[in-house]
């Protein structure tokens, strides 16, 4: 079984395991070679896959009918999040919402959704994507989040992969939230948790939901038998709203600040940095990150 096991995010329905593979395995080796290290066999490295899931049986484009009018309420709210700091990172490009009246919300007036679409269509993050798939990968996080039977299923994949030999599991954008409560289910040996472009920190949406909840002091559970926690983000990531975890799940968590470039939040970018290789490294062979 692979010694790593990465978790990719939202939108990825289209492609497969090997696929993700295929992408992330040359990012994965380019980070190490900054490290100082290197891996020889593929096999080191397996991609837990669940966008399938999210697949609409009978489709050739599961996210070709969603308009306006099927932004629920979990999802016209995560969608303000996303739109705030969106106009904050690209003022230039992104409107800011601060136009609309304080008192009402996405989720009352549907003229907002669309514009809070049509804005973050201007952002580096959602540029090139319709706004059906802009919808469809919001119904993603919030199916994930709030549909059991999804949730389980998910999980259930990611559990599967982890074995007595995984020492190093990364998750990228929602895959981080899957990649959690995968190992606070099933630690096994892993030692090495990397968290990229991470949504862990959104309140109320996120961090509140997910298993286990935090405790009575507002602290998440730690991961399993997680002794290094690595949380990788970009200032311009929107996704990652909070950049740093250390305050949701303790000071053990080593949060980096990272740049990426004009694409903050692409999986591989994330994976391509010193500090993932050095996280990496550290774990396969107890070297000091």
């Amino acid at each position: 079984m692979a010694k790593i096991v990465a978790v990719h995010g939202i939108g990825q329905q289209f492609k497969g395991d090997a696929i993700i593979h295929r992408e992330w395995w040359p990012a994965l080796l380019s980070g190490l070679h900054l490290a100082g290290a290197d891996l020889k066999d593929e096999c080191e490295l397996d991609c837990a896959f669940y966008g399938h899931l999210f697949r609409k049986p009978g489709s050739l484009a599961a996210r070709d009918s969603y308009g306006p009018n099927d932004v629920a309420s979990g999802e016209a709210l995560l969608l303000e999040l996303l739109w705030q700091a969106a106009a904050e990172i690209e003022p230039q490009t992104v409107p800011s919402p601060d136009a609309y009246a304080r008192d009402e919300t996405l989720a009352r007036i549907p003229q907002l959704i669309q514009r809070a679409l049509s804005a973050l269509s201007r952002s580096s993050f959602w540029a090139n994507l319709s706004q059906a798939a802009m919808i469809g990968d919001l119904k993603q996080v919030v199916l994930y989040l709030n549909d059991r039977d999804i949730n389980e299923k998910v999980l259930q994949i990611v559990v599967g992969k982890i074995a007595p030999d995984t020492r190093v599991v990364i998750g990228h954008s929602l895959g981080s939230v899957v990649a959690y409560e995968a190992l606070c289910r099933r630690p096994e040996n892993v030692t090495s948790f990397l968290t990229f472009g991470s949504p862990l920190g959104i309140r109320n949406l996120i961090f509140e939901k997910v298993t286990p909840l935090p405790n009575t002091m507002g602290i998440g559970a730690w991961p399993g038998r997680v002794k290094t926690w690595t949380n990788i983000s970009d200032r311009g990531d929107i996704v990652a709203l909070e950049k740093k975890l250390a305050p949701f799940f303790g000071n053990e968590v080593h949060d980096i600040l990272v740049n990426n470039g004009s694409d903050a939040h692409h999986g591989e970018r994330y994976l391509t940095t010193k500090d993932a290789g050095e996280a990496i490294a550290a774990a396969l062979w107890e070297r000091k990150s």
